[in-house]
């Protein structure tokens, strides 16, 4: 796979080939971290939530969502469907905006940011 970027030693965009078991090592730590997190998380949350989210799933947003098989990893590592968002890059700008936009509802717990059906 090329990737494109700049070389930090002389500041010009560069292309580098980068092999599958080279960006597979490249990840492996941020990836064990996010599922650390998710872990972490899930562990924290309330039994009602953890039976929505058991039954309505995780959904992933974000650029990082967008790595091939993430979702299928967070699955297999959870035991909880895992889907990607549609426009996964958007919906994190679009639900920061709306989070700014409601912040006193959300501060005081009235405000339902929930709008996905149940996944099958």
């Amino acid at each position: 796979m090329d990737v494109k970027g700049r070389c930090l030693l002389t500041g010009l965009p560069k292309v580098v080939t980068v092999s599958s078991t080279e960006m597979m090592d490249a990840f492996e730590e941020p990836v064990e971290r996010i599922m650390e997190a998710i872990h972490s998380v899930l562990e924290r949350t309330p039994p009602e939530l953890v039976a929505d989210i058991s039954t309505n799933g995780i959904v992933m947003t974000g650029g990082g969502s967008l790595v091939s098989g993430f979702d299928k990893l967070v699955t297999a590592r959870t035991g909880i469907h895992t889907v990607i968002a549609d426009d996964a890059i958007s919906c994190v700008a679009l639900g920061t905006g709306k989070s700014l936009d409601s912040l006193n509802a959300m501060q005081d717990g009235t405000m339902n940011l929930s709008r996905r059906k149940q996944m099958n």
